[in-house]
């Protein structure tokens, strides 16, 4: 007998005598007896006692190793083998061919995707190492510019600083702790600073200002003559106060001097106090300008000048420097004469 040909499903789909394994009402699904074959197997195709060609012997021998491997094997003559050795297997093989084409192409998308065995949308160790690397770049660009350094002596005294001449503090003061101890062996004053509350201005600054200054050669300490030493308790010989113009007022009111008018400081001489006026002292004067360094120094020398016994004099030659004594916030120019500005006793030292 001619072997029958195997007929091909268009499109590369399964095989014709596939498709033909599974009847129009067959249910692959419904349970099978034990070793047995299909329902529908059984009364379709009833044992054959013996194959055309084939021993009784050779058929039972064919039926036992059947039986005992659990499977149900096709007879020589090309018949369709009943039970789940036939349909049941078929089914199988198609099953586990779709399975597996599935999983080739779920391999394969993630091959393509660059992202094999990290999960759909989970970042590689590279895509995170790169995130964490632009992320730290990011918060450097952010970060703030670095402070900067703080000002110096003289920078902080070539600053001018916000006051308002009308301001009138508190009237209390606080003394700037601490000992300045007197560099010179001359005659030693004793002073202490103290600085109205409120006013927003740097008193240790204002104190430094002031040791540096009355000890400068060029100053009230010439020639090892007198020597100064800042206390913070005791008696001292007198105390410098930087105060507002409105305190300033007040104390200056006191030794029967009139400070509101120019707005000016003053050595209120029937008190201890030496008052300096803090709007002068942040702001200085139109005769001085920017030159704010120069300005507080001449202001520290004029005032402790009074202290000392010097009252006001004038420059007497066109073009001269003005003496320290000189009221400069006032004016540098009198009765034709044109002064330059000075803030010390001996400029020349």
């Amino acid at each position: 007998m001619p072997i029958p040909r195997q007929r091909q499903a268009p499109h590369g789909g399964p095989r014709q005598d596939y498709l033909d394994a599974f009847e129009e009402n067959d249910d692959v699904f419904a349970p099978r007896p034990r070793g047995g074959a299909h329902p529908s197997a059984a009364s379709e195709n009833p044992p054959a006692t013996a194959a055309r060609g084939a021993a009784p012997g050779a058929m039972a021998s064919t039926a036992s190793t059947a039986e005992r491997d659990g499977e149900d094997i096709a007879p020589a003559t090309g018949a369709p083998a009943s039970g789940r050795g036939g349909k049941g297997r078929t089914f199988t093989g198609i099953a586990a061919a779709a399975v597996t084409t599935v999983l080739a192409v779920i391999v394969a998308g993630q091959v393509a995707d660059g992202r094999t065995g990290t999960g759909n949308g989970s970042p590689s160790a590279t895509d995170q190492a790169r995130d964490t690397h632009d992320g730290a770049d990011t918060d450097q660009q952010a970060a703030a510019p670095p402070a900067a350094p703080p000002l110096t002596y003289d920078q902080k005294m070539s600053t001018k600083y916000e006051l308002s001449p009308t301001l009138k503090g508190s009237g209390r003061f606080e003394t700037v702790p601490g000992v300045a101890k007197a560099p010179g062996e001359g005659r030693k004053y004793t002073y202490r600073v103290d600085v109205e509350e409120g006013l927003g201005l740097d008193g240790v600054l204002f104190a430094e200002a002031v040791q540096k200054t009355l000890n400068d050669d060029r100053s009230w300490a010439h020639d090892g003559a007198r020597t100064f030493e800042r206390v913070s308790s005791g008696r001292p010989d007198f105390v410098i106060t930087l105060a507002s113009p409105g305190t300033t007022a007040t104390w200056c009111a006191k030794s029967g001097l009139d400070t509101t008018e120019d707005n000016v400081s003053c050595d209120s001489a029937a008190t201890e106090r030496v008052m300096i006026n803090a709007y002068r002292w942040a702001q200085g004067s139109k005769t001085y300008g920017d030159k704010m360094y120069a300005y507080r120094q001449m202001l520290i020398n004029h005032e402790v000048g009074h202290r000392l016994g010097h009252g006001h004099v004038t420059c007497d030659k066109d073009g001269a420097l003005a003496p320290v004594m000189q009221q400069q916030t006032k004016f540098l120019d009198h009765d034709g004469i044109h002064c330059l500005p000075n803030a010390w006793p001996y400029p020349g030292s």
